[in-house]
């Protein structure tokens, strides 16, 4: 069986980025696992994987406009220190909500100048251009109930959030 939209993939991935270090890969027997044609996983990849079938392995090149978008310089502010009062000993790299007339948004802190605090709520891997060597594992049709869904409800891995060796604590969904 083919990769189509509406069928159940499972993968088995290693995701580098331009350097060649290893950002994220799927767990030695744990494949990632997605509804194709759903953008349960990033668009790229996703596109990359279409008609392909069990066994196959492929090196995907995945552009930063078909991952994690580019790099969005409106979500990377500086805002006075004292906004995050209560916390003793703020560094770079600490994570915090923050709220956003659009809802509540992930942000990182990048930089500690003084009194300024520089955050920013790109998702890790914007601007990126990522490299993934997969290999099909699996590929089956989809039950109604996950297509009534549009996703599974197995989470694992890069795309769907905590795979082993992620430096961003797990890519996400995009």
């Amino acid at each position: 069986m083919q990769i189509a939209n509406n069928t159940v993939v499972s993968i088995h991935y290693t995701l580098k980025n331009s350097e060649g270090s290893v950002i994220d890969q799927s767990s030695e027997g744990q494949p990632l696992s997605y509804l194709q044609g759903h953008g349960n996983i990033i668009p790229g990849l996703e596109s990359a994987l279409a008609e392909k079938s069990v066994g196959e392995e492929l090196e995907v090149i995945v552009e930063p406009e078909n991952a994690y978008g580019t790099i969005n310089p409106a979500l990377i502010q500086e805002v006075p220190k004292e906004q995050f009062q209560g916390i003793e000993a703020l560094e770079v790299g600490m994570r915090f909500q923050a709220s956003t007339e659009g809802g509540p948004i992930p942000v990182v802190v990048s930089k500690i100048d003084g009194d300024q605090v520089t955050i920013d709520g790109n998702h890790p891997l914007a601007g990126q251009i990522l490299h993934f060597s997969v290999t099909v594992d699996a590929v089956r049709e989809a039950s109604e109930e996950e297509l009534a869904q549009g996703h599974l409800q197995v989470a694992s891995g890069c795309c769907g959030g905590g795979g082993k060796n992620s430096e961003s604590g797990g890519c996400g969904c995009s």
